[in-house]
Parts: structure tokens; C-alpha cells; sequence
């Protein structure tokens, strides 16, 4: 069977309005912004946590493990299916029935958002957590010296400078994050994978249309990682988070983080 290639299918008009390829620049754009979002609750939570699992409370670093273990071991699509499909079910009546209200597409679009930044948010306190450990101990007490209450040390000593050692680990989360986006087609939401789907059903053309998607793929993840590559080398400390040392302890961190 002979496959007819047509790479002019971008520019013809879609059943649903506008050109192909503009169907499939709304999706990148629901990528994006899903992305973007994700990352950043994923950034705040993964902090708070990652904290957590350093402080000498007890408690706080079992509460710490347990968010942890508990979002880091449920496969990613069951997480989605459980936000979108039971999460409003076990909900007060009146608050559950006013999420499943919310019109398309932002009825798929939040759920999709805390999935993957809950999700997202427990490897990234790992990383936070390994970051702030792999500190030397006399940082802390020297602070602790100086009058400095323990939420000023994370604030003012240990998060700066962890955060500047995970920085490479943490670029690897966020490229996992966009293409993870993808898992929130199977809930309706029509990213850039669900605007391929999409493409794909109605024109038949799924060699162009799905490399059309990975181009799209590679340019943003090709993008990301150069600016997080010069905001690395902006923001490395001489002598201490310099290329062979933070490439050194990147990787350490990142084994401790994924085991």
C-alpha cells in the first residue's frame, strides 16, 4: 500500500475551524501554558517538601517522605484519571458539582495542572532535599551562630546555594514535565499531542502530522535548555558551583534523587 504524502495539508481548513496548522499551534500553546503552570506549583511544593525532609521535626520529615513516596510511586496516568474522575466525587456535593461544571477546555485544564505539578513536585523535592544535604554542615551553624532563626537559614543560606548545584537535575524535571504534558490528551485536553490526534483523524496524514508534533517538541525542550544553560552559568559561584564541581554533584544528586 502506497502512502500519499502531503505536506501542504497544514495550510487547508480543519472541520473545526482555521487551518490545520494553526490547530496544531493551539495545542502548543495549551502545552506551554500547562507546562508552565505545572512547573511552577511543582517548583513551590517540591521546595516546601524538600525542606521538610531536612528539618530535625520528626514528624515534618515523615509527613515529608510520605507526600513523597506517595506521588512519586502512582504511575502518572492513573494520577490523571483519579484528578479529573474521582477527585470531584470525593469532594463536598456543592464544591465537586462546581468543578464539574466549569466549561471545556478549562475543566480539563486544571485537573491536568495539579496533576502534573503534584506529580512533578515529589522528584523535585528529592532533588531539593539531596541539594541541601550534600551542603557542608558548618554553613548552618555558622548562620545558626549569627542569630539567624531556622527559616532564615533555608531562606538567606541553604536554598540559594542548593538550588544553584541542582540547577542541572532540575532542567531535566522541567523537560520531563513538557513531554509529560501529553498523558492530559487521555483526559481531553487537546494539547499539542491532542491536536495531532486530532489533525491526524480528520486529514489522515500521520507521518506529517506527528512530525510536525515532534518538531514542535524538540524546538521548546531545545529552547529550555538554552536559557536554563546560560542562567546556570549566570548564576554559578566561583570556586564552589563551577562547571566540573556542579556537574559532579548534579549527577550525585541525581541518582540520590531517583533511587
Amino acid at each position: 500500500m502506497n502512502y500519499n504524502w502531503n505536506w501542504s495539508i497544514f495550510f487547508e481548513q480543519a472541520p473545526t475551524g482555521g487551518t490545520y496548522l494553526q490547530g496544531l499551534a493551539m495545542g502548543f500553546a495549551w502545552t506551554i501554558g500547562t507546562a508552565a503552570l505545572s512547573w511552577m506549583l511543582a517548583l513551590a511544593m517540591g521546595t516546601l517538601v524538600g525542606v521538610a525532609r531536612t528539618t530535625r521535626l520528626k514528624w515534618v520529615r515523615l509527613l515529608g517522605a510520605v507526600y513523597v513516596e506517595f506521588f512519586r510511586n502512582i504511575p502518572l496516568l492513573v494520577q490523571m484519571f483519579l484528578w479529573y474522575f474521582v477527585v470531584p466525587e470525593i469532594l463536598p456535593v456543592a464544591l465537586g458539582d462546581a468543578i464539574k461544571q466549569i466549561v471545556p477546555p478549562w475543566g480539563i485544564f486544571v485537573p491536568a495542572v495539579l496533576c502534573l505539578g503534584f506529580y512533578t513536585s515529589s522528584r523535585v523535592a528529592e532533588q531539593v532535599r539531596a541539594g541541601i544535604e550534600s551542603l557542608p554542615r558548618g554553613q548552618s551553624m555558622a548562620a545558626t551562630a549569627l542569630g539567624l532563626a531556622p527559616a532564615q537559614v533555608y531562606r538567606y543560606i541553604l536554598l540559594p546555594t542548593s538550588f544553584r548545584i541542582i540547577l542541572p537535575p532540575l532542567v531535566s524535571e522541567l523537560l520531563n514535565l513538557i513531554k509529560n504534558t501529553s498523558v492530559a490528551f487521555t483526559i481531553g485536553l487537546l494539547e499539542l499531542v491532542g491536536a495531532a490526534r486530532s489533525m491526524q483523524e480528520f486529514s489522515f496524514q500521520v507521518f506529517e502530522t506527528f512530525t510536525a508534533a515532534t518538531l514542535f517538541y524538540l524546538l521548546l525542550n531545545l529552547i529550555v535548555l538554552r536559557v536554563m544553560l546560560l542562567i546556570e552559568a549566570r548564576v554559578a559561584v566561583p570556586g564552589f558551583t563551577g562547571p566540573a564541581r556542579t556537574a559532579k554533584k548534579a549527577k550525585a544528586i541525581g541518582e540520590v534523587a531517583t533511587a
